[in-house]
């Protein structure tokens, strides 16, 4: 039995008597306690509705709600499709919908929350699954699958990119997709705020735990070359839709006076 972590989605071979993902503190045990559901029942309890960004960018997120509630976003290429970041349902209608589209020829996550069951749709379209060396350690389960590397970029295919920001994980990442204006597939390493004109940077969300000054000036630096005039976040609704660069980059500052001197006035939107 694969079981499931219902708080985080986090899939193990056995039942744990705790989740690693949620006993640490970017993570939360519920009041209640720590519950599990078995990958076959959460295929058959939940399903997967689909959205369309951009003529080839597809999110796809489970109703009702489960877990952390993140969407997958199916990025299609000529040279072949790449699933970003991942969610615990694989159910059957999913898996017919993405074989439809061509399947998924590589996947890749931002971040150790998302991991999920990485396994079962690395498995189930052949695909290999990139993850950053410095998260290796929050793998909960082992598959021939996944591919570890190291350094700061990695193109998994033509103009597919991925960017080691670090912050929230060590390896932190995101996808840059070398198109028209430019794409930034940012999970929640870059979380997109509700009015959509900014984004902040945390160690732990649910635990409102910030990073330091130097962790974001550092995640500012490595995007200072990258051009992207659009973002799509880890969430329902978290799409920025125009000058993404200059919105990060002004984050980037404002969250930096914030915690250093609260001059945030000094710096408002133009």
């Amino acid at each position: 039995m694969i079981a499931i972590c219902k708080t985080c989605g986090t899939s193990y071979d056995l039942e744990p008597q705790q989740c690693a993902i949620c006993e640490d503190e970017r993570q939360y045990v519920p009041a209640t306690g720590q519950e599990w559901v078995d990958f076959s029942t959460l295929t058959t309890t939940h399903t997967n509705k689909w959205q369309q960004l951009e003529a080839d960018l597809l999110t796809i997120k489970t109703v009702p709600a489960f877990a952390i509630s993140q969407r997958a976003i199916l990025l299609r290429t000529p040279q072949g499709n790449v699933l970003w970041d991942c969610i615990a349902n694989l159910d059957p209608a999913t898996h017919a919908l993405v074989t439809a589209l061509g399947g998924i020829d590589a996947i890749a996550i931002s971040h150790p929350h998302y991991y999920t069951t990485m396994q079962e749709w690395a498995a189930a379209f052949n695909a290999p699954v990139y993850l950053h060396a410095s998260d290796r350690q929050w793998v909960m389960r082992d598959s021939p699958a996944l591919r570890f590397w190291e350094g700061d970029s990695l193109e998994i295919a033509p103009g597919v990119t991925l960017l080691r920001l670090g912050g929230h994980f060590a390896g932190g990442t995101v996808l840059h997709w070398n198109i028209e204006g430019g794409v930034v597939l940012a999970g929640d390493i870059l979380q997109v705020t509700p009015g959509k004109d900014a984004v902040s940077f945390m160690w732990s969300y649910p635990n409102m735990l910030p990073l330091p000054a130097d962790e974001v000036s550092a995640i500012g630096a490595r995007l200072e070359d990258v051009r992207f005039e659009r973002l799509y976040g880890a969430f329902e609704g978290q799409n920025i839709s125009a000058n993404a660069r200059e919105i990060v980059m002004r984050s980037v500052q404002k969250y930096i006076a914030c915690l250093n001197s609260g001059t945030v006035s000094k710096l408002k939107k133009p």
